[in-house]
């Protein structure tokens, strides 16, 4: 299991970014989610520019998009452990992993106000600089891997995506997403349709592959 290596001076500050909303409405973890989110988004930034110094802006900002994903967070946190010490009230099962990734946004932004910049860029860098190294060539999002595809094979059609009602409660409702191409169907759900529509698309692309 990955370390955090940072030791806070307000143990507060990090009892507060392991704190849903679910559980308490005033004094949880969401204004350090705003915080981390800028400081994990900038950080990356410089980090990529330094590192594929032969890239043009595109690549770099595909590489940015999966790193400061939902899903790369959420796999972050699952690898520091955090799953195991948030405090939150229920949550469905569609928005256990975007629960995750608002936590370890707010662990980063908890970091940055309790030992500034540098300190949240350290911790950013080393556990992030590994995950950013394992694509020689810049990743695509699922949905346009998956449009490229299709077109390739199904002579310019694109994929069809129907967009369901929500489900769960109306302040964290669970969004679900169908998408079809080349007479093959994919499900998924997430916390956004953002979310729900890649994640179709990923599973899509899994189905077509065998």
């Amino acid at each position: 299991m990955k370390q955090l290596n940072y030791d806070f001076k307000n143990k507060d500050l990090l009892a507060l970014a392991l704190t849903q909303s679910g559980v308490d409405s005033k004094h949880n973890n969401e204004r350090l989610e705003f915080i981390g989110d800028r400081v994990l988004g900038l950080t990356v930034a410089a980090m990529l520019y330094d590192m594929f110094p032969n890239e043009m802006e595109g690549d770099l900002a595909r590489r940015h998009a999966m790193l400061v994903s939902t899903d790369t967070l959420a796999d972050v946190a699952t690898e520091l452990g955090l799953a195991n010490m948030l405090r939150h009230g229920h949550i469905t099962a569609g928005r256990v992993r975007h629960i995750l990734a608002n936590a370890m946004e707010a662990v980063l932004g908890a970091i940055f106000i309790d030992g500034g910049f540098e300190a949240a860029r350290a911790v950013i860098t080393d556990l992030w600089r590994d995950i950013a190294a394992r694509d020689v060539v810049a990743p695509k999002d699922p949905k346009t891997a998956l449009q490229e595809l299709v077109q390739k094979c199904s002579g310019g059609v694109l994929p069809e995506y129907e967009y369901m009602n929500p489900i769960g409660a109306s302040h964290s409702p669970v969004f679900k997403v169908r998408v079809s191409a080349m007479g093959v169907t994919a499900t998924a759900t997430g916390a956004s349709k953002k979310e729900a529509s890649s994640a179709a698309a990923a599973e899509l692309l899994k189905i077509l592959a065998i």
